[in-house]
């Protein structure tokens, strides 16, 4: 077996457990590097190599896009005390403030908005709750390209969906024109000597992949062996989480304050130009 094959195998284990799928063919790198992902909030005070905010930017816009409109944009916080504030924003979580490297992801309808005043076009469309979906599909292909760039590149990610908690402050503070949404932040950096972070398992395939049609059927023995192997895997990783996944996951969705903020988010699209009807 190769080393690519060892590690492609060493990471479908960590991801499924016992319920691993059985993948014939020749491994290859790409497929490795993929299965190998993991969040680092754990950052070395090291600088980014030369050159790879470049080269993440260009793999993310190497993404698919809708009709080539490219409906997002990114900012590249590197500044201490602006990723500082806009860290505080985010959760205050201290991985961001020590990552060398903060992106933030936006759905961006400014510049076509702009684009299509410059032709001389009512740009109507823009104000239909499609475009809205487009740009934030669009800026989410873009980040997992960068996600996936930055990793071929020796660094660790982590998204930060904390960015919707408070909305309209960090909007502010990245100073973001009308029609211009930030979606999620990925912190990048050099993983720290001795990170302890882990491939997170996933549903079994069986739960995920449905043939021709959706079925359900196995649907609780199927969460059920999951939640097995994700306590396993809070426990490994001393993480304070309550109960199973299942618990977890209704808990995040019980009640209005358990979306942290974000409840608000369709009345600061609208008052942020996007029409959503």
């Amino acid at each position: 077996m190769t080393k690519i094959e060892t590690e492609l195998q060493g990471s479908l284990q960590l991801r499924y457990g016992a319920a691993t799928p059985e993948i014939q063919g020749e491994a290859n790198p790409v497929l490795a590097r993929i299965l190998a992902h993991k969040s680092v909030r754990r950052f070395a005070p090291a600088p980014l190599p030369p050159s790879a905010l470049e080269k993440i930017v260009a793999g993310a816009q190497s993404a698919a896009t809708s009709s080539n409109l490219q409906t997002w944009s990114v900012i590249a916080i590197q500044e201490p005390s602006h990723k500082d504030a806009v860290a505080t924003l985010c959760g205050n979580q201290e991985f961001i403030r020590r990552a060398p490297l903060f992106l933030v992801f936006c759905a961006d309808l400014a510049r076509l908005s702009a684009v299509s005043e410059r032709e001389g076009l009512a740009g109507e469309g823009l104000d239909y709750f499609e475009m809205f979906i487009m740009a934030t599909v669009d800026a989410s292909l873009a980040a997992q390209n960068a996600a996936l760039t930055a990793e071929s590149l020796g660094l660790g990610i982590c998204y930060v969906g904390a960015a919707r908690n408070h909305s309209r402050e960090l909007a502010t503070a990245l100073n973001l024109p009308p029609k211009a949404f930030a979606l999620f932040g990925m912190a990048i950096g050099v993983p720290a000597e001795g990170d302890t972070s882990a491939v997170k398992p996933r549903l079994p395939q069986a739960e995920a992949l449905h043939l021709e049609t959706y079925g359900a059927d196995a649907q609780e023995e199927n969460v059920a062996e999951y939640n097995a192997i994700m306590k396993e895997f809070y426990e490994s990783q001393n993480m304070k989480v309550g109960g199973d996944w299942s618990l977890h996951s209704a808990q995040r969705v019980q009640n209005v304050q358990a979306l942290t903020g974000r409840e608000v988010l369709r009345e600061v699209l609208i008052e942020r130009g996007f029409g959503l009807k």
